[in-house]
């Protein structure tokens, strides 16, 4: 298994090999994108703003391969936290498209009519509730909890899309996936047992689980 973490200098990355070590995977910080195109498996994560993060992405010449990945050779790839966001096809943070791979856009929370309203951004531990039978939260019962840190989330056209609900003001999607595509809003790396799980059961999945 060949496990790439896509960098495209839009996050610490450090901790996300670190926490693959323990489950005995030597996972590849890259932004070449020869390396990316031999990946068998794709995290793509990042912090930050929308545009910035895709800006970087388009001047390493990044786009293309990881279209490729995803839509062509239909590898595995997880977002995470920002790089969740990426999969969308629009940001109201942005004025640029994001990567378009799963259909919807991403929003930053509005607590209107909510008193009181929570504070942005939304940070620290939280639930998921997972709302597929995919592999992402397998074993992890009912509620996991993980950890957040971030002001936008993206609103999927469609449901079947959502893997996992968060509550915060209201019900936001903290996890997609379609086919091979996978995403999660939360830092996995910053979410001890349950983040190595999620991990774990990502490098297990295959091509659709």
């Amino acid at each position: 298994m060949s496990v790439v973490v896509v960098n495209a200098g839009i996050g610490n990355l450090g901790a996300i090999p670190n926490m693959l070590k323990r489950l005995g995977v030597a996972a590849r910080i890259t932004g070449d994108p020869r390396e990316i195109a031999a990946a068998s498996k794709v995290i793509l994560p990042g912090v930050g703003a929308f545009d910035a993060a895709m800006r970087s992405l388009g001047e390493l010449g990044l786009i293309d391969v990881l279209n490729n990945k995803a839509l062509v050779q239909r590898v595995p790839v997880l977002g995470v936290c920002l790089g969740m966001e990426l999969l969308a096809g629009e940001s109201e943070e942005g004025g640029l498209p994001g990567l378009g791979w799963i259909a919807g856009r991403v929003v930053r929370f509005q607590f209107d009519g909510i008193d009181p309203a929570p504070r942005v951004p939304h940070m620290g531990w939280n639930y998921v509730r997972p709302t597929t039978a995919g592999r992402l939260f397998h074993d992890l019962g009912d509620s996991p909890r993980f950890y957040f840190a971030h002001s936008f989330h993206v609103v999927c056209d469609d449901q079947a899309d959502v893997a996992g609900l968060t509550k915060y003001g209201y019900p936001f999607a903290s996890a997609v996936q379609h086919q091979n595509i996978a995403g999660i809003q939360f830092h996995p790396e910053k979410s001890h047992r349950f983040g190595l799980k999620v991990f774990e059961n990502f490098l297990a999945g295959g091509a659709d689980a």
